[in-house]
């Protein structure tokens, strides 16, 4: 879709419905543009209407004069809007006939249905939002999750625009050091210290791989940690997977295999979004079935963040958490294992206290144990603590999320961040070089990281990023 015509004072006044298309109490119609007036006075006949208040009135058909609605209109005239246009918004009933009469009427009193996000981009060209902040609000519209509910709030409010655009500014300060000491080269060393613009470099390249660091937590936030249960056949671990759920998700029986495929489920913690996932028993079997669900685990394994070793005995813990670490590829056997012994309240005191104290008492980092939990389904102890120990190992190892800290949430912002970063370094090294490499020349890729971060805050006009974030919007945002 072309910017050309839907800015700021274009010809085009757009409708589209705000709310979820169904069965309501209320649905929001929103108006933009230069004509919304002329449409607000068709469907009402009204002249005009207090702005920012709300006001009741009885919606008409502009050819025939039915009536379609008792409804309230906020008036939001230019430039105090959210598109900078013209904007009004039409609470009406919720029924699917009512919404359908009022976006009609509309339409033939001279508006036309809006794409996917032409609100939210009209907003964008009229400076009201950034490409950044226009981002958050499909995440927010979008997010499921306490942690995706909170990073896109944050990213709203702007903080990786500042972020950005401080560490731009940065980069074109020192594209003025480089100029200023480009054009004095007769100065002894030039007006500029080197040591000065190296320091400068190695201070942004530094800031730049602190917020490619936040990356694995943003995409934690958005998708969940997965954290798999791994374990021998009836060693509880479906009945952890219920207890911790909350719900019977996967069958419980005392048939060995009767796991056979794998079953997700996502908990949502005030951390991050846990993915839990369920596995088959990790035994050898002839059963072809069996067999496959097992390759279906070792998957699962390979992806998981967290894995939690389930066992009836610490020793058996052990076991499993061999086993894992022997299906796992070699660049994934760092991933942290939590040793959970199940069915607490099914072993006798004395039996499981002596197998305790002599296995478990400290962690198994041969095995990649890293923490050890006791849990019983039935009683639901040690649930609590066990979901605190994985919130802390994924802290740990992929970052926490916070909301004081920006994160890079989407992949060409991580794309364009390391692109920049790339540049600085190439600067640093021709740079320190000294000789045969001109300061013009060396020059060139701090422009280039400019640039680049120029693409990611939407400080140049990228038709081809704008086409691609808003055709990802609903309609009527």
């Amino acid at each position: 879709m072309s910017a050309q015509g839907i800015g700021p004072g274009g010809d085009d006044t757009i409708v589209a419905l705000a709310t979820p298309a169904g069965r309501g109490a209320l649905a929001l119609v929103r108006l933009s543009g230069a004509g919304a007036l002329d449409v607000l006075r068709a469907l009402t006949g009204r002249v005009s209407f207090a702005p920012r208040m709300a006001t009741h009135v009885t919606l008409r058909h502009p050819r025939d004069g039915a009536a379609l609605d008792d409804a309230l209109v906020t008036w939001f005239p230019a430039p105090r809007s959210f598109t900078g246009e013209d904007t009004a918004e039409l609470s009406v009933h919720g029924g699917r006939a009512v919404v359908t009469a009022v976006l009609a009427a509309c339409v033939a009193a001279g508006a036309r249905p809006a794409e996917p996000g032409e609100f939210t981009r009209r907003a964008l060209l009229a400076g009201k939002v950034d490409l950044l902040q226009a981002e958050a609000i499909a995440d927010l519209i979008d997010a499921e999750t306490q942690a995706a509910h909170r990073v896109a709030l944050a990213q709203l409010d702007g903080g990786l625009s500042r972020r950005l655009t401080a560490l731009r500014s940065a980069c074109i300060e020192l594209e003025a050091l480089l100029a200023y000491d480009i054009d004095f080269p007769e100065e002894d060393d030039g007006p500029i210290a080197p040591t000065r613009i190296v320091a400068a470099v190695d201070t942004l390249v530094t800031s730049l791989d602190t917020l490619l660091a936040t990356a694995p937590a943003a995409a934690l936030a958005r998708e969940g940690a997965s954290v798999v249960l791994a374990g021998a056949p009836n060693a509880g671990k479906s009945a952890l997977f219920n207890a911790l759920s909350g719900e019977a998700r996967a069958l419980v029986t005392e048939v060995p295999g009767t796991t056979r495929d794998a079953l997700e489920v996502t908990l949502d913690t005030p951390g991050v979004p846990l993915r839990l996932v369920d596995t088959a028993g990790l035994r050898e079997t002839d059963d072809v079935v069996e067999r496959l669900g097992i390759e279906v685990s070792a998957r699962w394994l390979a992806r998981a963040h967290v894995v939690l070793a389930c066992g009836e005995t610490p020793a058996a813990v052990l076991a499993v958490a061999d086993a894992v670490r022997e299906l796992l590829p070699a660049e994934r056997r760092a991933v942290p294992v939590v040793g959970v012994v199940t069915k607490v309240d099914a072993t006798s005191d004395a039996t499981f206290d002596a197998t305790w104290d002599t296995t478990s008492g400290v962690t198994s980092p041969a095995s990649g144990v890293v923490a050890w939990v006791r849990t019983s389904a039935e009683s639901g102890a040690g649930l609590a603590e066990l979901l605190a120990v994985v919130e802390r190992e994924v802290a740990a190892r992929y970052g926490a999320i916070t909301p004081e800290v920006p994160l890079l949430t989407r992949e060409r912002h991580r794309v364009a961040v390391a692109m920049a970063r790339e540049e600085l370094r190439s600067f640093r090294e021709a740079w320190a070089e000294g000789e045969g490499v001109p300061a013009l020349v060396a020059a060139v890729h701090v422009r280039a990281a400019v640039e680049a971060l120029d693409v990611v805050i939407g400080a140049v006009s990228v038709e081809d990023v704008l086409d691609r974030l808003f055709a990802s919007f609903c309609v009527g945002k």
